[in-house]
Protein backbone atom coordinates (compact mmCIF):
# COMPACT_ATOMS: atom_id res chain seq x y z
CA UNK A 1 0.00 0.00 0.00
CA UNK A 2 1.32 3.52 -1.06
CA UNK A 3 0.59 6.15 1.13
CA UNK A 4 -0.01 9.30 -0.60
CA UNK A 5 0.04 12.61 1.92
CA UNK A 6 -1.77 15.90 0.13
CA UNK A 7 -0.88 18.89 1.58
CA UNK A 8 -3.36 21.86 0.23
CA UNK A 9 -3.32 25.02 1.66
CA UNK A 10 -6.14 27.21 0.28
CA UNK A 11 -7.60 29.80 2.25
CA UNK A 12 -11.55 29.00 2.06
CA UNK A 13 -13.79 26.10 1.61
CA UNK A 14 -13.66 24.89 -1.67
CA UNK A 15 -10.96 26.83 -3.34
CA UNK A 16 -9.20 26.26 -6.60
CA UNK A 17 -6.20 25.29 -4.43
CA UNK A 18 -8.20 22.62 -2.76
CA UNK A 19 -10.23 21.54 -6.36
CA UNK A 20 -6.38 21.49 -7.85
CA UNK A 21 -5.25 18.52 -4.80
CA UNK A 22 -8.04 16.50 -5.24
CA UNK A 23 -7.80 16.11 -9.33
CA UNK A 24 -4.19 15.28 -8.57
CA UNK A 25 -4.28 13.08 -5.61
CA UNK A 26 -7.19 11.32 -8.07
CA UNK A 27 -4.69 10.96 -10.84
CA UNK A 28 -2.28 9.75 -8.53
CA UNK A 29 -4.45 7.06 -7.21
CA UNK A 30 -5.25 5.85 -10.84
CA UNK A 31 -1.50 5.53 -11.55
CA UNK A 32 -0.82 3.56 -8.69
CA UNK A 33 -2.29 0.21 -7.79
CA UNK A 34 -3.03 0.56 -3.91
CA UNK A 35 -2.97 3.57 -2.69
CA UNK A 36 -4.04 5.30 1.11
CA UNK A 37 -4.82 8.97 0.64
CA UNK A 38 -4.82 11.40 4.32
CA UNK A 39 -5.51 15.10 2.79
CA UNK A 40 -3.93 17.95 5.27
CA UNK A 41 -6.06 20.65 4.87
CA UNK A 42 -3.82 24.07 6.28
CA UNK A 43 -6.38 26.38 6.73
CA UNK A 44 -8.30 24.38 9.64
CA UNK A 45 -4.26 23.86 11.30
CA UNK A 46 -3.51 27.77 11.44
CA UNK A 47 -4.44 28.05 15.28
CA UNK A 48 -2.26 25.25 16.02
CA UNK A 49 0.48 26.41 13.56
CA UNK A 50 0.76 30.00 15.01
CA UNK A 51 0.51 28.37 18.77
CA UNK A 52 3.53 25.71 17.57
CA UNK A 53 5.70 28.73 16.70
CA UNK A 54 5.12 30.63 19.72
CA UNK A 55 5.47 27.60 22.08
CA UNK A 56 7.12 24.95 20.08
CA UNK A 57 4.54 22.52 20.44
CA UNK A 58 2.03 21.45 17.90
CA UNK A 59 -1.60 20.44 19.16
CA UNK A 60 -3.18 16.99 18.34
CA UNK A 61 -4.16 17.77 14.84
CA UNK A 62 -0.87 19.06 13.82
CA UNK A 63 0.87 16.10 15.73
CA UNK A 64 -1.02 14.05 13.12
CA UNK A 65 -0.54 15.59 10.08
CA UNK A 66 3.23 15.70 10.47
CA UNK A 67 3.40 12.20 11.10
CA UNK A 68 1.30 11.32 8.47
CA UNK A 69 3.82 13.42 5.93
CA UNK A 70 6.67 12.01 7.98
CA UNK A 71 5.65 8.61 6.96
CA UNK A 72 4.52 9.03 3.59
CA UNK A 73 5.78 7.28 0.59
CA UNK A 74 4.59 10.23 -1.78
CA UNK A 75 3.43 13.82 -1.15
CA UNK A 76 1.10 16.33 -2.86
CA UNK A 77 1.95 19.82 -1.98
CA UNK A 78 -0.24 22.57 -3.60
CA UNK A 79 -0.37 26.26 -2.79
CA UNK A 80 -2.02 29.59 -3.67
CA UNK A 81 0.49 31.79 -5.12
CA UNK A 82 0.40 35.35 -3.28
CA UNK A 83 3.18 38.29 -3.88
CA UNK A 84 4.49 36.17 -6.52
CA UNK A 85 5.78 33.11 -3.86
CA UNK A 86 3.89 30.60 -1.67
CA UNK A 87 1.37 31.48 1.18
CA UNK A 88 2.51 31.83 4.77
CA UNK A 89 0.39 29.29 5.90
CA UNK A 90 2.08 26.96 3.59
CA UNK A 91 5.75 27.93 4.71
CA UNK A 92 4.78 28.01 8.33
CA UNK A 93 3.79 24.05 7.80
CA UNK A 94 6.61 23.05 6.31
CA UNK A 95 8.64 24.96 8.72
CA UNK A 96 7.86 23.59 11.64
CA UNK A 97 8.24 19.97 10.23
CA UNK A 98 10.88 18.37 12.86
CA UNK A 99 14.47 18.49 10.31
CA UNK A 100 15.09 15.11 7.71
CA UNK A 101 11.14 14.64 7.39
CA UNK A 102 11.18 14.85 4.18
CA UNK A 103 14.02 13.16 3.50
CA UNK A 104 13.89 11.48 0.22
CA UNK A 105 10.10 11.94 -0.02
CA UNK A 106 9.28 12.09 -3.54
CA UNK A 107 6.88 15.35 -3.84
CA UNK A 108 4.68 16.67 -6.13
CA UNK A 109 4.29 20.83 -6.32
CA UNK A 110 1.67 22.72 -7.56
CA UNK A 111 0.13 25.81 -7.21
CA UNK A 112 -3.04 28.28 -8.40
CA UNK A 113 -3.22 31.76 -8.89
CA UNK A 114 -5.70 34.53 -11.14
CA UNK A 115 -3.45 34.39 -14.23
CA UNK A 116 -0.56 32.09 -15.69
CA UNK A 117 2.36 35.35 -14.80
CA UNK A 118 2.50 33.37 -11.54
CA UNK A 119 3.65 29.91 -12.82
CA UNK A 120 7.10 30.44 -12.57
CA UNK A 121 7.01 30.43 -8.84
CA UNK A 122 6.86 26.97 -9.00
CA UNK A 123 10.44 26.85 -10.23
CA UNK A 124 11.94 29.86 -8.23
CA UNK A 125 9.58 29.79 -4.85
CA UNK A 126 8.48 25.86 -4.26
CA UNK A 127 11.00 23.91 -5.80
CA UNK A 128 14.02 25.39 -4.24
CA UNK A 129 12.25 24.76 -0.40
CA UNK A 130 11.65 20.99 -1.00
CA UNK A 131 15.13 20.80 -2.26
CA UNK A 132 16.35 22.42 0.92
CA UNK A 133 14.28 19.98 2.82
CA UNK A 134 15.95 17.00 0.47
CA UNK A 135 13.13 15.63 -0.98
CA UNK A 136 12.56 14.21 -4.26
CA UNK A 137 11.07 16.73 -6.90
CA UNK A 138 9.11 15.46 -9.76
CA UNK A 139 10.40 16.92 -12.89
CA UNK A 140 6.79 17.98 -13.65
CA UNK A 141 4.87 20.84 -11.48
CA UNK A 142 1.37 21.66 -12.03
CA UNK A 143 0.49 25.20 -12.09
CA UNK A 144 -3.07 26.40 -12.64
CA UNK A 145 -4.77 30.17 -13.30
CA UNK A 146 -8.39 30.59 -13.36
CA UNK A 147 -8.74 30.19 -16.69
CA UNK A 148 -6.97 26.94 -16.82
CA UNK A 149 -9.84 24.99 -14.63
CA UNK A 150 -11.99 25.29 -18.10
CA UNK A 151 -9.43 23.79 -20.59
CA UNK A 152 -7.66 20.29 -21.41
CA UNK A 153 -4.36 21.38 -20.89
CA UNK A 154 -4.41 20.92 -17.47
CA UNK A 155 -5.78 17.57 -17.24
CA UNK A 156 -2.53 16.49 -19.24
CA UNK A 157 -0.06 18.00 -16.80
CA UNK A 158 -1.86 16.47 -13.94
CA UNK A 159 -1.68 13.27 -15.41
CA UNK A 160 1.86 13.71 -16.41
CA UNK A 161 3.15 15.11 -12.97
CA UNK A 162 1.07 11.98 -11.36
CA UNK A 163 2.92 9.56 -13.42
CA UNK A 164 5.97 10.84 -12.21
CA UNK A 165 5.08 10.84 -8.17
CA UNK A 166 3.15 7.75 -8.77
CA UNK A 167 6.47 5.83 -10.39
CA UNK A 168 8.68 7.17 -7.99
CA UNK A 169 6.53 6.51 -4.64
CA UNK A 170 5.53 3.23 -5.97
CA UNK A 171 9.42 1.42 -6.50
CA UNK A 172 11.30 3.90 -4.20
CA UNK A 173 10.86 3.44 -0.75
CA UNK A 174 11.85 6.49 2.19
CA UNK A 175 14.65 3.83 3.26
CA UNK A 176 16.08 3.25 0.18
CA UNK A 177 15.81 6.80 -1.18
CA UNK A 178 18.20 8.28 2.08
CA UNK A 179 20.55 4.68 2.72
CA UNK A 180 22.12 4.53 -0.93
CA UNK A 181 25.00 3.03 0.67
CA UNK A 182 22.84 -0.22 1.65
CA UNK A 183 22.37 -1.01 -1.43
CA UNK A 184 25.95 -0.79 -2.00
CA UNK A 185 25.98 2.71 -3.84
CA UNK A 186 28.24 5.24 -2.33
CA UNK A 187 27.19 8.14 -0.30
CA UNK A 188 28.19 11.95 -1.02
CA UNK A 189 30.51 11.78 1.35
CA UNK A 190 32.46 9.07 0.49
CA UNK A 191 32.46 10.23 -3.06
CA UNK A 192 33.49 13.53 -1.82
CA UNK A 193 36.63 11.88 0.04
CA UNK A 194 37.67 9.20 -2.47
CA UNK A 195 35.84 10.09 -5.77
CA UNK A 196 35.61 7.29 -8.39
CA UNK A 197 38.11 7.30 -11.12
CA UNK A 198 36.44 8.89 -14.53
CA UNK A 199 37.20 5.67 -16.41
CA UNK A 200 35.42 3.55 -13.89
CA UNK A 201 32.57 5.91 -14.43
CA UNK A 202 32.62 5.41 -18.11
CA UNK A 203 32.77 1.77 -17.93
CA UNK A 204 29.83 1.53 -15.32
CA UNK A 205 28.14 3.57 -17.74
CA UNK A 206 28.42 1.52 -20.60
CA UNK A 207 27.86 -1.79 -18.93
CA UNK A 208 31.32 -2.75 -18.66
Amino acid sequence: MTRLVVVSAGLSTPSSTQLLADRLAAAVGEALEEVEVTRVELRALAHELTDQLLTGFPGAALTAAQDAVRAADGVVAVTPIYSASYSGLFKTFFDVLEPGALDGTPVLIAATGGTGRHSLALEHALRPLFAHLRAVVVPTGVYAATDDFAGTDLDARITRAAGELALLAGKVSRTDAAAPAARGRRTAAEELADPTPFEQLLREASGG
